[in-house]
């Protein structure tokens, strides 16, 4: 490969710079461009745990544009964070953008219905360890029950039918 197409690294001292521009392009919506500055920042700053957070938040945000979203990346991005509430509550947020981004995908309702359950379990496991003030897991918790409500959703009359039926990245 060509040197012009090799990554450069950022200087330490630009970082606080490139997580505000990560987050200015999740806000414009464009998370492909946050994933990369997250990606740039984590070259030079490993344990970086904001741009870890932004670069999970980028990941999910673009699930809607792929038919299969990357949700193995992003969950074993969820791993990599060393506070046990966000992980906790990240990986709900996964699974709660992973539900709606297959509900135009043609995906059977009740695998949606499911989903949507298995990230409530995580925000109530969240919220039952979150920190003094922080009630943003119980406010995702809400979003999903206003979700299933809103599209009447079920699970099946035989939910484990399903358990292995969801689509995942590779398959």
């Amino acid at each position: 490969m060509p040197s012009s197409f090799a990554f450069r690294l950022l200087s330490k001292d630009s970082i606080p710079d490139a997580v505000k521009k990560a987050e200015r392009y999740r806000l414009l919506g464009e998370p492909d461009e946050a994933e990369s500055v997250c990606l740039d920042i984590l070259q030079v700053d490993p344990d970086n745990q904001v741009a870890r957070v932004d670069l999970i938040l980028a990941i999910s945000d673009q699930f809607g544009r792929e038919r299969r979203p990357r949700v193995d990346l992003a969950m074993k991005i969820v791993g990599e964070l060393t506070d046990e509430y966000q992980r906790q509550y990240y990986e709900a947020v996964v699974l709660e953008r992973e539900a709606r981004a297959h509900i135009d995908l043609d995906t059977p309702p009740v695998l949606v219905f499911l989903r949507y359950c298995e990230a409530m379990d995580r925000f109530a496991s969240a919220a039952s360890i979150r920190p003094p003030g922080d009630d943003s897991a119980i406010i995702r918790w809400n979003a999903c029950v206003r979700a299933i409500r809103r599209r009447q959703m079920q699970p099946g009359l035989d939910n484990e039918e399903y358990e292995d039926a969801w689509p995942r990245n590779g398959q």
